[in-house]
């Protein structure tokens, strides 16, 4: 059964604070409302319901790895940022993409319904799927070289998965999708492959 947003992240912060107090210490306090409505008017579209309660939770954090292997946070002007430069980038492409299979491996390069909420400092994020299909909310990631891929993980189908999964392997020490959560320096969170 996967946990709630809320409960993956009093399990996620509960062994931050004990093993890696520099990514604990790293994330921000809660998003206002306010601004998550700004955010959502800018990408034109509401964010799905997990986002919110997450960023209610934590408005992104700073340059830390949390998600495995390599995955930060996004605060919400970030991903209204994210979003506005992704669709600036590959707008003229959007326009004669072909949607291919919405429920396959690989998406197009970008989508005007996909949500960035995390980044890896290189360019490329982690979307949450919000195209009208079967896994509607599934995990993806939007590499700017070699473009959408969509892992059949089950930590990969929502972000409530993903949460649960992060914290599982935060408490049992055991790889997640080939990931396993090491704290460097004893105060900073990192995964191994």
């Amino acid at each position: 059964m996967t946990s709630s947003i809320s409960e993956s992240w009093i399990r996620i912060e509960a062994w931050l604070v004990l093993h890696a107090p520099r990514t604990f210490a790293a994330l921000e306090p809660p998003a206002e409302r306010s601004a998550i409505a700004v955010a959502e008017q800018a990408v034109g579209q509401s964010f799905p319901e997990p986002l919110v309660e997450s960023l209610l939770r934590h408005n992104g954090m700073g340059h830390y790895d949390l998600l495995p292997p390599f995955w930060s946070l996004l605060d919400v002007q970030g991903i209204a940022r994210a979003w506005q430069t992704s669709m600036k980038i590959y707008g003229d492409e959007l326009a004669g993409a072909e949607e291919g299979d919405p429920d396959g491996e690989y998406g197009p390069w970008w989508h005007a319904q996909w949500i960035p909420f995390a980044f890896d400092g290189s360019g490329d994020y982690l979307v949450i799927d919000q195209r009208p299909y079967r896994r509607q909310g599934r995990i993806g990631d939007a590499d700017h070289e070699t473009g959408c891929s969509f892992s059949r993980h089950p930590m990969w189908e929502s972000l409530p998965s993903l949460l649960n999964a992060t914290a599982t392997a935060l408490e049992t020490g055991e790889s997640v999708d080939g990931y396993m959560p090491v704290a460097v320096d004893e105060d900073e969170l990192d995964w191994e492959f």
